[in-house]
């Protein structure tokens, strides 16, 4: 078997190796792309804006802008004949059998399945979690669409189990939409939610609490800024229009606002943000008015106030409720509230704050909690009970991520997940009480070897000496001698930690000799709120001064030199590669900025960027502005400048970051880089989104696009 793949690697690479040498691709002529005369006033500073008529997605003059940009790209995409080779490769190597971690709920224990090239995983259910050859099919979301773009957005099943809320969402979009379904005969009732967003179901007696925004406007639904979110609560058997408003709040239309209960249904919170950073939390007791449902704000009291910290609650320990919080803490501990007596100085402190970041902690079974830490970017997993009393470690099979999620009261075991850079994932039983372990899924039949690659950790130092750390994943034997094609990797924001994940493109890579590395730079969450801090704001410079150091690192070190280096990011990822093309073009071969915020000055007028704002800042504030502009990527592209080869990569049902972002920079940097001299090219895919949901089909056509331009480009 070994032997086989063995050879079909080979072909691909000496397919590979074949086309390298051709450069002369043809490229077509930019798209005229006419410039306006707009302008912008900020505290007495002039900021042209030529593209600004690109913000109209729908308008009939950017339809035609898009496809003249795609048939451009396509065409360039199509003459690397790599590509093909690329793709064959990615399709063989993702032909294996995918699962997620069994979870329980009534008699059955669930899971997702993907059979190998399925768009979407199924869902599956079994009453004996060993015998999963006789489980059945619970849901098959590929039913729901032609073409696989419908996916899962949550679930949640009832307190008795008889009914199921699905969230779905279309073609990647962050508008979702929830329908019930009845858990004995698993068809569907007559419930269906509109207009929800950043929501599931939470259960409470014959209904359901969810949040959700008015309808949009006609044509506007995935580019007008969100306002004036509110919870509803649903009641089976109703129309959504007979729902009732359980909370809204007419003074702060720029507010998160979210419904969450503790397992025995006694408490229920409203959980309220004003970004993507800090909260705030509100509470009622239901003990007293358990079937009490058109609240409308009556009974809540403030347990946590908001918003200078992050408040997540666990669970509760009868009249106390957990919480997680970097309250004096920014490493994160757990600590008990009395909401009779919320304030600080009552808290009751079960898991204190450590030198490595508590990143999570679930509850376990009667009165137990498992706990995920990060140790350089790394999970450790601890058990305590309720008092704070560590009962073991939960040895983990290396050194990678490990996804865990609780059980119920009445339960003896937790399932988890555990992936690295290049094991695809190995899913293990937890029990509570004997702390044995137990393997639930035997290796799949891979059509690679993981064995065949190794990942190592460097600490290098970014331009003001802090240490940053990097993996960094290459086939064992590679030799360092700076002409490896390398592609790295960085996010740098909004408390997001990058820990070690598996790729099945990243294989495809790595198998033709590639290099992946992955910075983990300030800005991230990958040691505590202190690392995120030094990376929002007016201190953003510092995470573009880590991921150049990254890349200095990898050159200085022979992985590679400037000729063979590629650079990816999405979402504040590609702002992350944005500015660093524009403040280092010289330093890289290849730029890939994906779904990227590369207009700092104009993001929080769309949907729902003004939630960023409290780790960018915002252009309407005179000292934010300042900063903001000397790295928005889109102001501060550079004339006649040789930058290098790119292709930027968004989509059309982007409703998270507007696709106008990534139009408005692909002009721009046309219209000034070097002519001819490196392609700048903007790939738009269609029925997509941010990301999430993305069927397989189009995860493929993806990565054979990406990695054909990238090996193409720096495989010389």
């Amino acid at each position: 078997m070994k032997s086989k793949w063995l050879l079909l690697s080979l072909l691909a690479l000496g397919a590979c190796s074949q086309k390298m040498n051709n450069k002369n691709l043809s490229l077509l002529p930019i798209p005229a792309t006419h410039q306006d005369s707009v302008q912008d006033n900020y505290f007495g500073t002039s900021i042209a804006d030529p593209y600004r008529w690109l913000e109209n997605d729908t308008a009939a003059e950017v339809v035609s802008w898009v496809a003249e940009q795609n048939k451009r790209t396509s065409n360039y995409l199509e003459q690397i004949t790599i590509r093909t080779g690329i793709k064959k490769r990615l399709t063989e190597i993702w032909n294996f059998a995918k699962y997620s971690a069994p979870f329980k709920e009534g008699d059955y224990y669930y899971f997702y399945k993907n059979n190998g090239l399925q768009n979407q995983s199924v869902l599956y259910r079994t009453k004996d979690v060993f015998a999963i050859e006789n489980a059945e099919l619970f849901l098959d979301p590929n039913k729901l669409s032609d073409d696989g773009t419908v996916s899962l957005a949550s679930l949640t099943f009832s307190q008795d189990h008889k009914y199921a809320a699905v969230g779905i969402a279309q073609s990647g979009s962050d508008w979702n939409e929830i329908f019930v379904m009845d858990v004995a005969t698993k068809q569907k009732t007559t419930d269906n939610i509109h207009w929800v967003k950043f929501s599931g179901a939470t259960w409470k007696g014959n209904g359901f609490y969810y949040s959700r925004y008015d309808e949009p406007k006609k044509g506007k639904a995935f580019s007008n800024q969100n306002e004036f979110m509110k919870i509803y609560y649903h009641e089976l058997g109703s129309n959504q229009n007979q729902d009732a408003l359980i909370f809204e709040d007419k003074l702060h239309p720029l507010r998160y606002f979210n419904a969450s209960l503790t397992e025995d249904e006694r408490f229920l919170f409203v959980n309220v943000s004003e970004g993507t950073s800090g909260s705030e939390i509100w509470v009622k007791d239901h003990l007293e008015n358990i079937k009490h449902l058109d609240l409308k704000n009556q009974g809540f009291s403030l347990l946590c106030k908001g918003f200078e910290n992050n408040f997540s609650v666990v669970g509760n320990n009868e009249n106390k409720i957990l919480v997680l919080t970097d309250f004096h803490a920014p490493k994160y501990q757990l600590v008990a509230i009395d909401p009779a007596n919320p304030a600080p100085n009552n808290w009751t402190v079960i898991i204190p704050e450590s030198k490595d970041l508590l990143e999570t902690v679930v509850t376990a079974g009667n009165k137990q909690l498992i706990a995920s830490y990060l140790v350089d970017a790394s999970t450790r997993l601890k058990h305590f009970n309720t008092k704070g009393e560590l009962l073991g470690n939960i040895d983990l099979p290396g050194i990678g991520t490990a996804s865990t999620g609780g059980c119920k009261v009445n339960e003896n075991t937790i399932s988890y997940n555990f992936i690295s850079f290049t094991e695809p994932g190995k899913i293990k039983f937890y029990n509570l009480n004997s702390k044995e372990q137990k393997d639930w899924m035997s290796k799949a039949n891979y059509a690679f070897y993981p064995e065949e690659f190794e990942t190592k950790q460097v600490f290098y130092p970014s331009k003001d000496g802090t240490k940053i750390p990097m993996f960094i994943t290459y086939k064992k034997g590679i030799k360092l001698d700076g002409s490896n094609p390398t592609l790295l990797y960085a996010y740098g924001g909004f408390n997001i930690s990058l820990t070690p994940s598996f790729s099945i493109s990243r294989i495809m890579f790595l198998e033709r000799g590639g290099v992946y590395a992955i910075a983990n730079l300030r800005g991230g969450g990958e040691y505590g709120e202190d690392w995120h801090k030094a990376g929002m704001l007016q201190k953003k410079q510092n995470v573009f001064d880590d991921f150049i150091a990254a890349a200095e690192y990898l050159i200085k070190e022979k992985y590679t030199s400037s000729e063979h280096l590629a650079i990816h990011g999405g979402s504040n990822g590609g702002t992350l590669i944005g500015a660093c093309m524009n403040q280092r073009p010289e330093l890289y071969k290849v730029g890939i900025p994906a779904v990227g915020v590369m207009d700092m000055l104009r993001y929080h007028k769309f949907t729902i960027g003004w939630g960023w704002a409290v780790e960018y800042g915002s252009s309407e504030d005179k000292n934010q502005f300042d900063y903001l502009i000397k790295y928005s990527p889109l102001h501060n592209i550079k004339k006649d400048v040789k930058y290098p080869a790119t292709l930027i990569m968004t989509a059309d049902h982007d409703d998270r970051v507007v696709p106008a972002h990534s139009f408005k920079y692909a002009a721009t940097l046309q219209a000034n880089s070097k002519a001819n001299e490196s392609p700048i090219l903007i790939r738009i895919d269609t029925k997509a989104g941010h990301g999430a949901g993305k069927p397989t089909a189009k995860l493929i056509e993806d990565a054979a696009d990406m990695y054909g331009f990238i090996l193409y480009h720096t495989a010389n």
